[in-house]
């Protein structure tokens, strides 16, 4: 069941659209991050969901019903900021009730939920801690807690692990998928970040000028980016144009082979770094940098024709800085993007 259906919905500030009439359906506990570069809409389009930001066109739905004229303490969703926005002068506890106090629960309802909350986002026996005392870390789970406290029927997350360093992003992504599987929280989150998406997400959005560029699951957009945009923004930096026919594309490298059924024509063409492979003969190039990333050497190679190329080895045997070597291109590490260039 469809629990979020955004129909055609834009804003416009003066005359630039925000968000240019996107539509997106979440179903029930889904777990959707929208992806993009800063401007790309996708906060805004959070905060259209949550009812802080008017529409100029288009309609949100919640389970079938028109949220134009419920206000957004009546949407029964729950929205965490980046920044937490926790009250300084409340401890944890009166933080994590604050929303069920507002509705007017008891105090024993309140204080067994709370406790509940805290077990649960790993912040047992918190309840009577200061908020200044908490690490980053601890005040991201203290406003999961709230948000999660009225049982929301849809959580939004702006940013969530924005503030976070790297080693404990990754820590809390992996809690967070697995809190919100077994809860069945329906999610929408946007971040800029598309490895938190993909750790997060069953299904991704990238979003490029107020508009969806790609959707599907992590995977598919991994593997099948929609064109040169999400492939730059994924971070592939190997795109060029190409004129793809009879099982090879003709490139500025040369000849790279192709996917068999790769559509033909004039096209770009994405080489993802581990498909830039040493060979004994192929294109000559200069290794202009090499970094350690743990389990394999990054390489950039400016070759002797076309752009700087950007290249994956094992960590025996990896050439050094001003080496020449050869490479050749492995088909099944390229894509073929849709549309002409």
């Amino acid at each position: 069941m469809t629990l979020l259906r955004l129909e055609g919905v834009s804003v416009s500030f003066g005359d630039r659209a925000v968000v240019d009439a996107v539509d997106l359906a979440v179903a029930e506990h889904e777990v959707v991050c929208v992806l993009g570069p800063s401007g790309s809409g996708k906060s805004t389009l959070l905060r259209v969901v949550a009812g802080l930001q008017p529409v100029s066109a288009g309609r949100v739905l919640l389970a079938g019903a028109d949220q134009a004229a419920v206000p957004v303490h009546r949407r029964g969703v729950g929205l965490m900021f980046q920044d937490h926005q926790l009250f300084p002068h409340r401890d944890v506890g009166g933080n994590v009730g604050f929303g069920l106090r507002m509705r007017g629960a008891t105090a024993g309802s309140r204080q067994a939920r709370v406790a509940e909350l805290l077990e649960l986002v790993g912040l047992p026996g918190a309840q009577g801690r200061a908020v200044a005392s908490l690490s980053g870390g601890e005040q991201q789970r203290v406003a999961l807690a709230r948000a999660l406290a009225p049982s929301p029927r849809l959580l939004m997350l702006d940013e969530p692990l924005g503030q976070l360093d790297r080693g404990l992003r990754e820590r809390l992504v992996v809690e967070l998928r697995s809190l919100f599987s077994g809860l069945g929280t329906t999610v929408l989150a946007v971040t800029h970040d598309q490895g938190e998406a993909f750790a997060l997400a069953g299904r991704v959005v990238v979003m490029r000028e107020g508009r969806i560029a790609q959707a599907g699951t992590p995977l598919e957009v991994w593997q099948r980016p929609a064109s040169e945009f999400v492939a730059r923004f994924l971070g592939f930096e190997n795109v060029v144009p190409a004129t793809v026919a009879g099982g090879a594309a003709a490139t500025p490298w040369g000849k790279v082979p192709v996917p068999a059924g790769a559509p033909e024509g004039e096209r770009n063409l994405l080489i993802r770094p581990a498909g830039v492979v040493l060979a004994a003969d192929g294109l000559r190039c200069e290794v202009v940098s090499r970094t350690f990333r743990g389990t394999h050497v990054a390489l950039l190679l400016r070759p002797e024709a076309g752009p700087v190329l950007e290249a994956e080895c094992g960590l025996a045997g990896a050439p050094a800085v001003g080496d020449r070597v050869s490479v050749g291109f492995s088909p099944s590490e390229v894509v073929v993007l849709p549309g002409a260039p």
